[in-house]
Protein backbone atom coordinates (compact mmCIF):
# COMPACT_ATOMS: atom_id res chain seq x y z
CA UNK A 1 0.00 0.00 0.00
CA UNK A 2 2.53 2.31 1.07
CA UNK A 3 4.57 1.97 -2.37
CA UNK A 4 1.85 2.33 -4.44
CA UNK A 5 0.56 5.54 -2.09
CA UNK A 6 4.20 6.72 -3.14
CA UNK A 7 4.05 6.13 -6.41
CA UNK A 8 0.62 8.19 -6.64
CA UNK A 9 2.09 10.99 -4.74
CA UNK A 10 4.74 11.36 -7.44
CA UNK A 11 2.93 10.92 -10.66
CA UNK A 12 0.34 13.41 -9.38
CA UNK A 13 3.02 15.76 -7.96
CA UNK A 14 4.35 15.61 -11.92
CA UNK A 15 0.74 16.57 -12.91
CA UNK A 16 0.77 19.34 -10.77
CA UNK A 17 3.96 20.12 -12.32
CA UNK A 18 2.50 20.26 -15.91
CA UNK A 19 -0.48 21.89 -15.08
CA UNK A 20 2.08 24.53 -13.30
CA UNK A 21 3.49 24.95 -16.82
CA UNK A 22 0.62 25.44 -18.88
CA UNK A 23 -1.07 27.73 -16.05
CA UNK A 24 2.55 30.05 -15.77
CA UNK A 25 3.23 29.84 -19.18
CA UNK A 26 1.69 33.13 -20.42
CA UNK A 27 3.74 34.81 -17.35
CA UNK A 28 6.78 33.92 -19.57
CA UNK A 29 5.10 34.73 -22.93
CA UNK A 30 2.53 36.91 -22.61
CA UNK A 31 4.67 40.65 -23.06
CA UNK A 32 6.34 38.64 -26.13
CA UNK A 33 3.03 37.60 -27.33
CA UNK A 34 1.01 41.02 -26.64
CA UNK A 35 4.07 43.34 -29.03
CA UNK A 36 4.26 40.52 -31.34
CA UNK A 37 7.59 39.37 -31.30
CA UNK A 38 6.81 36.13 -31.48
CA UNK A 39 3.63 34.18 -32.36
CA UNK A 40 1.62 31.90 -29.19
CA UNK A 41 3.11 29.24 -30.53
CA UNK A 42 6.78 30.11 -30.84
CA UNK A 43 6.27 31.65 -27.64
CA UNK A 44 5.19 28.63 -25.87
CA UNK A 45 8.19 26.47 -27.15
CA UNK A 46 10.94 29.18 -26.70
CA UNK A 47 9.41 29.51 -23.09
CA UNK A 48 9.83 25.85 -22.93
CA UNK A 49 12.79 25.15 -24.09
CA UNK A 50 14.58 27.77 -21.55
CA UNK A 51 12.45 26.15 -18.32
CA UNK A 52 14.26 23.36 -18.97
CA UNK A 53 17.76 25.27 -19.29
CA UNK A 54 17.23 26.48 -15.63
CA UNK A 55 17.88 22.43 -14.67
CA UNK A 56 21.76 23.23 -16.15
CA UNK A 57 21.46 26.45 -13.61
CA UNK A 58 19.76 25.79 -10.46
CA UNK A 59 22.19 23.07 -9.09
CA UNK A 60 21.99 24.31 -5.31
CA UNK A 61 18.20 23.46 -5.32
CA UNK A 62 17.15 25.82 -2.51
CA UNK A 63 14.00 26.57 -3.14
CA UNK A 64 12.91 22.77 -2.85
CA UNK A 65 14.90 22.47 0.14
CA UNK A 66 12.90 25.26 1.66
CA UNK A 67 9.54 23.40 0.22
CA UNK A 68 10.44 20.67 2.06
CA UNK A 69 10.87 22.17 5.35
CA UNK A 70 7.42 24.18 5.20
CA UNK A 71 6.41 21.36 7.57
CA UNK A 72 8.05 19.06 10.14
CA UNK A 73 8.44 15.88 7.67
CA UNK A 74 9.11 13.30 10.35
CA UNK A 75 5.37 14.04 11.28
CA UNK A 76 3.64 13.46 8.38
CA UNK A 77 2.67 10.79 5.84
CA UNK A 78 2.13 10.09 2.21
CA UNK A 79 -1.46 10.70 2.53
CA UNK A 80 -0.77 14.48 4.07
CA UNK A 81 1.44 15.27 0.68
CA UNK A 82 -1.24 13.42 -1.40
CA UNK A 83 -4.33 16.03 -0.07
CA UNK A 84 -1.96 18.43 -0.37
CA UNK A 85 -1.47 17.90 -4.05
CA UNK A 86 -4.90 16.62 -5.15
CA UNK A 87 -6.38 20.33 -3.30
CA UNK A 88 -3.40 22.36 -5.76
CA UNK A 89 -4.41 20.47 -8.89
CA UNK A 90 -7.54 21.24 -8.87
CA UNK A 91 -7.40 25.07 -7.23
CA UNK A 92 -4.66 25.68 -10.12
CA UNK A 93 -7.45 24.04 -12.58
CA UNK A 94 -10.22 26.03 -11.64
CA UNK A 95 -8.48 29.11 -11.75
CA UNK A 96 -6.96 28.49 -15.38
CA UNK A 97 -10.70 27.49 -16.19
CA UNK A 98 -11.78 31.05 -15.01
CA UNK A 99 -8.44 32.80 -16.62
CA UNK A 100 -7.18 33.65 -13.22
CA UNK A 101 -3.39 34.37 -13.29
CA UNK A 102 -3.39 32.82 -9.46
CA UNK A 103 -0.08 31.34 -7.94
CA UNK A 104 0.89 27.81 -8.70
CA UNK A 105 3.18 27.85 -6.22
CA UNK A 106 1.23 29.54 -3.15
CA UNK A 107 -1.33 26.93 -3.64
CA UNK A 108 0.83 23.62 -3.29
CA UNK A 109 1.88 25.04 -0.18
CA UNK A 110 -0.99 26.02 0.87
CA UNK A 111 -2.75 22.98 0.31
CA UNK A 112 0.88 20.94 2.02
CA UNK A 113 0.29 22.97 4.83
CA UNK A 114 -3.96 22.73 5.36
CA UNK A 115 -3.15 18.81 4.96
CA UNK A 116 -0.41 18.88 7.32
CA UNK A 117 -2.47 20.81 10.11
CA UNK A 118 -5.40 18.30 9.69
CA UNK A 119 -3.04 15.79 9.96
CA UNK A 120 -1.12 16.75 13.18
CA UNK A 121 -2.14 20.10 14.18
CA UNK A 122 -0.84 23.22 13.83
CA UNK A 123 1.83 22.96 15.57
CA UNK A 124 3.61 20.78 12.72
CA UNK A 125 4.02 23.55 10.29
CA UNK A 126 7.05 25.65 10.37
CA UNK A 127 5.57 29.05 10.25
CA UNK A 128 9.16 30.92 9.70
CA UNK A 129 9.07 29.20 6.44
CA UNK A 130 5.33 29.95 5.83
CA UNK A 131 5.60 33.52 6.82
CA UNK A 132 9.07 34.32 4.50
CA UNK A 133 6.72 32.67 1.81
CA UNK A 134 3.58 34.54 2.43
CA UNK A 135 5.25 37.87 2.98
CA UNK A 136 6.95 37.71 -0.67
CA UNK A 137 3.32 37.37 -1.69
CA UNK A 138 3.52 41.15 -1.30
CA UNK A 139 7.32 41.42 -1.97
CA UNK A 140 7.92 39.92 -4.92
CA UNK A 141 5.58 41.99 -7.13
CA UNK A 142 6.93 44.93 -5.59
CA UNK A 143 10.12 44.29 -6.32
CA UNK A 144 9.38 43.60 -9.67
CA UNK A 145 7.19 47.03 -9.97
CA UNK A 146 10.09 48.73 -8.37
CA UNK A 147 12.70 47.59 -10.67
CA UNK A 148 10.41 47.49 -13.95
CA UNK A 149 9.23 51.51 -13.29
CA UNK A 150 12.86 52.30 -12.69
CA UNK A 151 14.60 50.16 -15.59
CA UNK A 152 11.75 51.81 -17.90
CA UNK A 153 12.87 54.99 -16.71
CA UNK A 154 16.06 54.38 -17.50
CA UNK A 155 16.05 53.47 -21.21
CA UNK A 156 13.37 55.81 -22.39
CA UNK A 157 15.80 58.89 -20.90
CA UNK A 158 18.93 56.95 -22.69
CA UNK A 159 17.04 56.65 -26.03
CA UNK A 160 15.27 59.12 -26.05
CA UNK A 161 17.31 60.81 -28.91
CA UNK A 162 17.59 57.93 -30.80
CA UNK A 163 15.24 57.04 -34.43
CA UNK A 164 12.12 55.35 -33.33
CA UNK A 165 11.96 52.49 -35.60
CA UNK A 166 15.65 51.48 -35.11
CA UNK A 167 14.71 51.42 -31.35
CA UNK A 168 11.97 48.86 -31.96
CA UNK A 169 13.69 46.73 -33.96
CA UNK A 170 16.74 46.44 -30.92
CA UNK A 171 14.37 46.08 -28.62
CA UNK A 172 12.05 43.78 -30.57
CA UNK A 173 15.53 41.32 -30.55
CA UNK A 174 16.17 42.26 -27.03
CA UNK A 175 12.71 40.95 -26.29
CA UNK A 176 13.81 37.21 -27.11
CA UNK A 177 16.56 37.45 -24.71
CA UNK A 178 14.92 39.16 -21.46
CA UNK A 179 11.78 36.42 -21.91
CA UNK A 180 14.45 33.54 -22.29
CA UNK A 181 15.87 35.38 -19.07
CA UNK A 182 12.27 34.92 -17.55
CA UNK A 183 11.59 31.63 -18.31
CA UNK A 184 14.56 30.10 -17.25
CA UNK A 185 13.92 32.19 -13.58
CA UNK A 186 10.69 30.69 -13.95
CA UNK A 187 11.49 27.07 -14.43
CA UNK A 188 14.48 27.14 -11.45
CA UNK A 189 11.49 28.65 -9.61
CA UNK A 190 8.69 26.90 -9.97
CA UNK A 191 10.09 23.30 -10.88
CA UNK A 192 11.73 23.11 -7.11
CA UNK A 193 8.68 23.74 -6.00
CA UNK A 194 7.82 19.84 -6.82
CA UNK A 195 10.93 18.70 -6.23
CA UNK A 196 10.40 19.90 -2.59
CA UNK A 197 6.79 18.11 -2.32
CA UNK A 198 8.93 14.91 -4.08
CA UNK A 199 11.65 15.18 -1.65
CA UNK A 200 9.12 15.46 1.18
CA UNK A 201 6.99 12.17 -0.18
CA UNK A 202 10.24 10.35 -0.18
CA UNK A 203 11.70 11.18 3.24
CA UNK A 204 8.06 10.26 4.49
CA UNK A 205 8.11 6.96 2.90
CA UNK A 206 11.87 6.25 4.05
CA UNK A 207 12.67 6.02 1.08
CA UNK A 208 15.70 8.23 1.96
CA UNK A 209 16.77 10.29 5.22
CA UNK A 210 17.14 13.74 4.17
CA UNK A 211 16.63 15.87 1.38
CA UNK A 212 20.59 16.01 0.33
CA UNK A 213 20.24 12.38 -0.71
CA UNK A 214 17.39 13.16 -3.89
CA UNK A 215 17.62 10.91 -6.55
CA UNK A 216 18.51 12.46 -9.53
CA UNK A 217 15.96 11.74 -11.34
CA UNK A 218 13.48 13.96 -9.65
CA UNK A 219 14.97 17.52 -10.91
CA UNK A 220 15.35 15.67 -14.58
CA UNK A 221 11.47 15.12 -14.75
CA UNK A 222 10.40 18.15 -12.61
CA UNK A 223 12.09 20.27 -14.95
CA UNK A 224 11.28 18.48 -17.92
CA UNK A 225 6.99 18.64 -16.73
CA UNK A 226 6.98 21.99 -16.69
CA UNK A 227 8.65 22.74 -19.89
CA UNK A 228 6.18 20.22 -21.54
CA UNK A 229 2.98 22.01 -19.35
CA UNK A 230 4.69 25.32 -20.73
CA UNK A 231 3.84 24.11 -24.56
CA UNK A 232 0.56 23.14 -24.35
CA UNK A 233 0.20 27.02 -23.31
CA UNK A 234 -2.69 28.97 -21.30
CA UNK A 235 -4.35 31.86 -23.78
CA UNK A 236 -6.80 33.21 -21.36
CA UNK A 237 -4.17 33.94 -18.42
CA UNK A 238 -1.83 34.79 -21.59
CA UNK A 239 -4.58 37.71 -22.54
CA UNK A 240 -4.79 38.74 -18.61
CA UNK A 241 -1.32 39.17 -18.18
CA UNK A 242 -0.75 40.63 -21.94
CA UNK A 243 -3.46 43.42 -22.24
CA UNK A 244 -5.67 43.47 -19.66
CA UNK A 245 -3.60 45.05 -17.33
CA UNK A 246 -1.96 47.52 -19.62
CA UNK A 247 -0.88 47.82 -23.20
CA UNK A 248 3.10 47.34 -23.56
CA UNK A 249 5.57 48.06 -26.16
CA UNK A 250 9.08 45.97 -27.18
CA UNK A 251 10.97 48.84 -25.09
CA UNK A 252 8.72 47.99 -21.72
CA UNK A 253 8.68 44.48 -22.48
CA UNK A 254 12.03 44.02 -22.29
CA UNK A 255 11.92 45.99 -18.60
CA UNK A 256 9.31 44.22 -17.50
CA UNK A 257 10.73 40.69 -18.15
CA UNK A 258 14.47 41.92 -17.26
CA UNK A 259 13.13 43.22 -13.84
CA UNK A 260 11.20 40.01 -13.45
CA UNK A 261 13.70 37.91 -13.98
CA UNK A 262 16.39 39.43 -11.89
CA UNK A 263 13.58 38.78 -8.83
CA UNK A 264 13.25 35.34 -9.55
CA UNK A 265 16.86 34.84 -10.16
CA UNK A 266 17.57 37.08 -6.59
CA UNK A 267 15.15 35.44 -4.70
CA UNK A 268 16.10 31.75 -5.80
CA UNK A 269 19.67 31.89 -4.93
CA UNK A 270 18.05 33.29 -1.10
CA UNK A 271 15.98 29.80 -1.23
CA UNK A 272 12.39 31.92 -1.12
CA UNK A 273 9.73 30.20 -3.20
CA UNK A 274 8.52 32.87 -4.85
CA UNK A 275 5.03 33.48 -7.22
CA UNK A 276 5.99 34.05 -11.16
CA UNK A 277 2.74 35.49 -12.04
CA UNK A 278 2.77 38.06 -9.12
CA UNK A 279 6.48 38.78 -9.78
CA UNK A 280 5.46 39.72 -13.26
CA UNK A 281 2.19 41.29 -12.59
CA UNK A 282 4.39 43.35 -10.49
CA UNK A 283 7.04 44.70 -13.27
CA UNK A 284 3.92 45.04 -15.52
CA UNK A 285 1.95 47.72 -14.03
CA UNK A 286 5.94 49.20 -13.47
CA UNK A 287 5.79 49.92 -16.72
CA UNK A 288 2.61 50.78 -16.91
CA UNK A 289 3.27 53.40 -14.17
CA UNK A 290 5.80 55.00 -16.23
CA UNK A 291 2.85 56.27 -18.67
CA UNK A 292 0.48 57.72 -15.72
CA UNK A 293 -0.83 55.84 -12.96
CA UNK A 294 -4.15 55.99 -15.14
CA UNK A 295 -2.76 53.06 -17.81
CA UNK A 296 -2.97 50.43 -15.50
CA UNK A 297 -5.95 49.01 -15.16
CA UNK A 298 -6.09 48.87 -11.74
CA UNK A 299 -10.04 46.88 -11.56
CA UNK A 300 -8.32 43.91 -13.02
CA UNK A 301 -5.39 44.34 -10.61
CA UNK A 302 -7.46 44.40 -7.75
CA UNK A 303 -9.16 41.29 -9.08
CA UNK A 304 -5.42 39.50 -8.90
CA UNK A 305 -4.90 40.81 -5.61
CA UNK A 306 -8.01 39.14 -3.93
CA UNK A 307 -7.51 35.71 -5.95
CA UNK A 308 -3.38 36.20 -4.38
CA UNK A 309 -4.64 36.77 -1.01
CA UNK A 310 -7.15 34.23 -1.18
CA UNK A 311 -5.27 31.21 -2.54
CA UNK A 312 -3.23 30.09 0.33
CA UNK A 313 -6.41 29.84 2.60
CA UNK A 314 -8.67 28.12 0.33
CA UNK A 315 -6.19 25.35 -0.87
CA UNK A 316 -5.09 24.62 2.81
CA UNK A 317 -8.97 24.55 3.45
CA UNK A 318 -9.63 22.03 0.48
CA UNK A 319 -6.52 20.19 1.16
CA UNK A 320 -8.01 19.43 4.96
CA UNK A 321 -11.20 18.41 3.54
CA UNK A 322 -9.13 15.69 0.95
CA UNK A 323 -7.02 14.85 3.93
CA UNK A 324 -9.83 13.91 6.15
CA UNK A 325 -11.82 11.90 3.26
CA UNK A 326 -8.51 10.02 1.40
CA UNK A 327 -8.07 8.65 5.40
CA UNK A 328 -11.70 7.27 5.69
CA UNK A 329 -10.96 5.63 2.43
CA UNK A 330 -7.99 4.08 2.91
CA UNK A 331 -8.64 2.70 6.38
Amino acid sequence: MSLTLLFTVIVLALIFDYINGFHDAANSIATVVSTKVLSPTQAVIWAAFFNFVAFLIFKEHNVANTIAKAVDTSQINLVVILAGIVAAIFWSLLTWWFGIPSSSSHTLIGGFAGAAIAHGGITIVNFQVIGKIAAFIFLAPIIGMILAYTLTVIIIHICKYAIPSKAEWWFRKLQLVSSAAFSIGHGGNDAQKVMGIIGAALIASGSIQDFGQLPNWVPISCYLAIGLGTMSGGWKIIKTMGSRITKVTPLEGVAAETAGAFTLFFTGQMGIPVSTTHTITGSIIGVGATKRLSAVRWGVTTNLLWAWVLTIPVSGVLAAITYFIVSYIIK
